[in-house]
């Protein structure tokens, strides 16, 4: 059956390019994938792990630069017998035969690889173009020339391979997070089986210094875990019982036991995985340019070569076919796209791993391009900018009701809800009173709550609910700067709870640091306005607008969108999904605390610390930095030695350096921003 070509969407060519060979051999094919095909149950592209053998992606660096060492050793013999160690016999055929010899280390796989691409249809080759150049240059006796052209491709190539197996490895850094084995206690027996073969309710034994499989809930009365794999944060973090513990964590100090909540595949650490391995799917514009530039590029740059060394025998008098076949096959090497092909991919994987080991998750390259030019950061405040851990303050309930049974009943109607508010309430209050029946439970976006209770209604939130349902108030909301939750039974007002959050402790820094970066910020809460304006004026936000209900979030929005500035939005990307979607890039405070933030969000800050928002921005401009410096040197360099080529005034030494050389300078560029601190 004759082979068919894959193409992406972009019309990128996905199979016989030196592009794939590099991946393929560095063990990373899956980071060339434009999309998985998901949930069906197959792992399309198998890599290292998968029970496969992978004879490339094994190779030690040694084993890979084994052809070129021998290549390049039997070379330096042949030019010392030609030019310094003069040897009678090192002439004729012995001479093109040592040189031959001296070729086929690096050149057979070479020629193989162009002559598998022709078979398969794909004429327009890297391999072909490299193959053509140096098997010309035999023709006309330049032996030497002809050999290094192809030592230097294949010792360029080796480097591109090992340049992507760190990019991979950095990517791929939380993929060995999770254990393929875990301990269940079976019969109170402890028993080792595959984690994707765990169900909900099992028991995991964790010894210390291990780590847990799924997600689950505590049983033992308290565990440290180190959390590093999740937050980047390796400061040991306490939990008891009861409380919810996430598949990465690992047990720090006495044996553990965890109830099993979650399945293998949904785990918060599952997601994050499958984020990290899509990431590469999601191309940046410049990427699929130079792709498709490549594509177009390749076969003129074949023509052109072919018109180098045939034209001119129409024009010039003097003509020596020899010598502007010299020239074009000079013009041939330096043409060669891999500069651009393999660096500009390998500058955003570079910039997703960096990323990574900093906890910050990117759904793709194309939000490092939209991050690294955005003008305006608006914020959520609660849980984005505050701890979101709110406690009770005072409770001001009027005489003619009585107090505890008040608060029982809302301790009762909060217990709906899973909102920061109910919790402090529920903290406040204590146990739940089971003999308190609700009916017509009811929750109003951006107001609270409503409830039917021994036949009367029961109102809680804030005061614009009091507003909807007509319930008159005899205190000014405007002069508390404190959270308020307003109470109303039996269509009277029965008093209020004030509720503080306190400030995350980088808050301030991650203000400042924007600032400095000319970014603009806001401050959009469905909170009272005075204490969000009380918030933004500690930390120096730009603008800050409260009481306000999701539409309102999108409206203020679409105003800043309507000024021609770009926009990220920070918040839980769950409530706030409306504006996430309206935004240009949507970054997802606490990706441990809910799996829609995972889902709706472009970006993730894993350890809800709003620096890192500052870091993420930094992050995308350090990588666009470095695409760009890499086009402008590849393009430079090409486009000088181009010329100077057609002129006759490089040889392919000159040529080497254009294309080899060009893209060994750009990919150690490219790895340079997984080395940096950010």
């Amino acid at each position: 059956m004759a082979h068919q070509h894959k193409y992406d969407k972009n019309g990128k060519q996905l199979c016989c390019t030196q592009q794939e060979k590099i991946y393929t051999n560095a063990g990373a094919k899956r980071l060339l994938k434009e999309g998985h095909t998901e949930h069906d149950g197959h792992d399309h592209d198998h890599e290292e792990g998968d029970g496969h053998d992978h004879e490339n992606s094994k190779q030690t660096t040694l084993q890979m630069f084994m052809p070129a060492i021998i290549s390049f050793a039997l070379l330096i013999v042949a030019i010392a017998f030609d030019n310094w160690i003069t040897q009678t016999w090192f002439t004729g055929w012995v001479r093109i035969a040592w040189y031959a010899v001296a070729y086929l280390p690096v050149g057979f796989p070479v020629m193989k690889e162009a002559f598998e691409s022709i078979t398969k249809g794909e004429i327009f080759s890297e391999f072909l173009l490299m193959t053509i150049a140096t098997v010309g240059a035999f023709s006309i006796g330049e032996y030497p020339e002809g050999v290094a052209v192809m030592l230097f491709y294949a010792v360029g190539e080796v480097f591109q391979t090992l340049a992507v197996k760190r990019a991979k490895a950095n990517i791929k850094t939380l993929l060995d997070q999770r254990p393929d084995e875990v301990t269940i206690l079976e019969n109170n027996q402890p028993k080792t089986v595959k984690a994707e073969g765990v169900n909900i309710g099992d028991i995991i034994q964790l010894k210390s210094g291990e780590k847990l499989g799924l997600d689950g809930e505590l049983i033992s009365e308290t565990a440290s875990f180190n959390t590093a794999a999740l937050t980047g944060e390796s400061k040991p973090d306490t939990k008891a019982k009861g409380e919810t513990v996430l598949a990465g964590m690992i047990n720090l100090n006495t044996v553990a036991q965890v109830k099993v909540t979650t399945a293998y595949t949904d785990s918060k650490l599952s997601k994050i995985l499958e984020l990290v391995q899509n990431a590469t799917a999601q191309k940046a514009p410049t990427e699929l340019f130079i792709r498709k530039f490549a594509k177009i590029y390749t076969p003129i740059v074949v023509f052109l070569a072919i018109a180098i060394c045939i034209v001119p025998m129409l024009f010039v008098h003097d003509y020596v076919f020899r010598d502007w076949l010299y020239r074009s096959l000079v013009f041939l090497v330096i043409s060669c796209p891999c500069a651009l092909v393999i660096s500009i991919p390998l500058g955003y994987f570079g910039g997703i791993g960096a990323a990574s080991k900093n906890g910050i998750l990117f759904k793709g390259s194309n939000f490092l391009d939209i991050i690294a030019n955005i003008q305006n950061v608006v914020m959520d405040k609660t849980g984005t900018m505050t701890e979101g851990v709110f406690k009770v303050q005072e409770v001001v309930i009027k005489p003619e009701f009585n107090k505890d049974e008040i608060l029982q009943m809302i301790n009762v109607l909060e217990s709906q809800s899973t909102h920061p508010v109910a919790t402090a309430i529920h903290q406040h209050v204590g146990n739940i009173n089971t003999e308190i029946k609700l009916n017509a439970v009811e929750e109003i976006a951006g107001h609270g709550l409503k409830a039917e209770v021994n036949g009367k209604e029961l109102l809680v939130g804030n005061f614009k609910l009091m507003d909807k349902f007509s319930i008159k108030y005899d205190i000014d909301p405007n002069t508390i700067v404190y959270t308020l939750i307003a109470i109303a039974y039996d269509k009277k007002f029965a008093g209020y709870l004030t509720i503080a959050d306190s400030i995350k402790e980088d808050a301030q820094e991650a203000v400042n640091k924007l600032h400095s970066m000319n970014v603009k910020t806001t401050m959009l809460s469905g909170d009272k306005t005075n204490v969000v304006k009380f918030v933004a004026d500690k930390l120096g936000i730009d603008n800050a607008f409260g009481d306000l209900l999701p539409e309102d979030k999108v409206n203020k929005v679409k105003e800043i969108k309507d000024r021609n500035e770009t926009v990220a939005f920070v918040g839980d990307g769950v409530n706030d999904a409306p504006v996430v979607a309206l935004s240009n890039v949507g970054i997802a405070m606490g990706g441990l605390g809910s799996d829609a933030t995972i889902e709706t969000a472009d970006v993730v800050i894993q350890d809800d610390k709003p620096s890192k928002i500052a870091m993420a921005i930094n992050i995308g401009k350090q990588t666009k930095k470095i695409v760009w410096q890499n086009i402008t040197l590849a393009f430079a360099v090409k486009a000088i030695v181009l010329v100077l080529g057609a002129g006759g005034l490089a040889t392919m030494w000159e040529a080497v350096f254009a294309d080899v050389g060009v893209a060994l300078l750009a990919i150690l560029n490219a790895v340079r921003i997984q080395k940096m601190r950010f």
